[in-house]
């Protein structure tokens, strides 16, 4: 690139309109310096070819993405990739590592998630001259962008009052097995699990609507026991059904599940796309829940691809209550670091939306709600186990009560282990888990 047109890409903050922009962070590593380099991104990204052929003119001013700002990180890198960087068909010796804030005007595209996308992580910004490494790594909105988007219907507020649980974590259960049991078998164990304290009991994210347990009769025997577990407990429940499905499908299927007794419904987002969850938003009349799928691909890179905040912020504006993304376990590859971010994401201040429900899961049990009390410092979580539930040796009614028990040894400011001595489920827990 020349050096004027290298520099029509670049601007300072302080002369552009912030409620016209949308402000992109990168993690870069580019075979160029990085003035060029990140002028290349944003030309790909926004106005490609910026005037007609013998036509005095600039598209640049108007649509053009400016940096504003660039952290070098090293120099001298080698390139995460070797892969990628052999892929640019050029020569190096070492590539420039850097991470870059670019103003990125939104009425390019408008307030479209699909469109948004698109621009922001599309073959603009993934194929883009000299650069071989990509991260999205975040995105600020201003409130004139968010205030197009209905985001959560109930958020955190709302499923406590739905439940009556003011001041908990909210436990969710993942009735197991996963797939393959009948629905009046798989509907008995959530009955069992409501009986011993769990809020929530809900599909695992790869139970659809499939003929040998249908969305219909699943819901309708899961609803009848909902009720019923109510009635005994005295407690508020809810059963949450996975209506993940074609998007024609979805809306005939909440329906379904929700005429049935369920008072929530999960649906992928990731898979079905942003869209479908915020059409759905515009009908539904229960709690949406998020289950991360098909996250993984673009997130466990930390040099290539989109970091998962960046999915947790448009999950919210698309309208979920609920963010079940992927928490402290080893089999989830993911940092302390990230669980707080992604909570934050879910619950600080961003526009007028509501807060969402964070709940970080991997392999968790009674023993997960401390610690993560103590990280996240608030109860405005929840958790979502499987095994510790539906796998204890009391069956899931005492697996539930051991979640209940982990909850009373944080707030009596008692270990586990003092609390189980007069807690059978709990002491039952430990001894799984160690």
């Amino acid at each position: 690139m020349l050096r004027a047109d290298i520099e029509a890409f670049h601007a300072k903050r302080e002369t552009l309109d912030p409620q016209k922009y949308l402000i992109l962070t990168y993690y870069l590593e580019t075979l160029v310096e990085p003035r060029e380099g990140s002028a290349h991104l944003c030309q790909e990204m926004s106005t490609a070819q910026w005037s007609r052929v013998d036509v005095e003119e600039d598209f640049r001013p108007e649509f053009g993405a400016k940096v504003v700002d660039i952290e070098l990180i090293d120099a001298n890198a080698q390139p995460s990739s070797p892969f990628l960087a052999d892929t640019m068909g050029k020569a190096y010796d070492h590539v420039y590592a850097f991470n870059v804030s670019i103003y990125y005007p939104y009425n390019n595209f408008g307030t479209k998630i699909p469109n948004l996308l698109t621009a922001v992580c599309g073959e603009g910004v993934f194929h883009a001259p000299d650069i071989c490494a990509v991260r999205l790594l975040d995105i600020d909105f201003p409130e004139s962008f968010l205030q197009d988007f209905q985001g959560p219907q109930f958020g955190v507020s709302g499923l406590r009052k739905l439940l009556a649980v003011p001041d908990r974590p909210i436990l969710f259960g993942v009735i197991k097995p996963n797939v393959g049991l009948p629905p009046k078998p798989f509907a008995q164990l959530g009955y069992q699990a409501w009986l011993g304290g769990l809020d929530i009991a809900k599909d695992d994210e790869q139970l659809g609507d499939v003929a040998w347990s249908s969305v219909e009769e699943r819901s309708r025997l899961l609803g009848a026991l909902c009720r019923k577990a109510e009635t005994e407990t005295g407690e508020k429940k809810i059963y949450l059904a996975n209506i993940t499905d074609e998007v024609d499908q979805l809306i005939a299927s909440h329906d379904i599940a929700v005429k049935n007794g369920a008072k929530a419904v999960m649906i992928n987002g990731m898979t079905t796309g942003f869209s479908a969850v915020r059409m759905l938003r515009k009908h539904a009349s229960v709690p949406l829940v998020s289950h991360f799928d098909f996250m993984a691909p673009y997130i466990q890179l930390p040099w290539f691809g989109v970091r998962d905040k960046v999915f947790s912020k448009l999950q919210r504006m698309a309208g979920y209550d609920v963010l079940i993304y992927p928490g402290l376990d080893s089999r989830l590859k993911t940092t302390k670091e990230e669980a707080i971010t992604n909570a934050r994401a879910c619950l600080d201040d961003m526009g007028d939306l509501k807060r969402m429900l964070p709940v970080p899961a991997g392999s968790q049990w009674a023993g997960s709600l401390g610690s993560l009390y103590e990280l996240l410092g608030s109860a405005d979580f929840g958790i979502v186990p499987g095994r510790a539930v539906f796998g204890h040796p009391m069956g899931p009614k005492g697996g539930a009560a051991s979640l209940r028990q982990g909850w009373e040894a944080v707030r009596a400011g008692k270990t586990l282990e003092a609390y189980a001595r007069e807690h059978e489920e709990l002491r039952h827990a430990i001894k799984m888990h160690t």
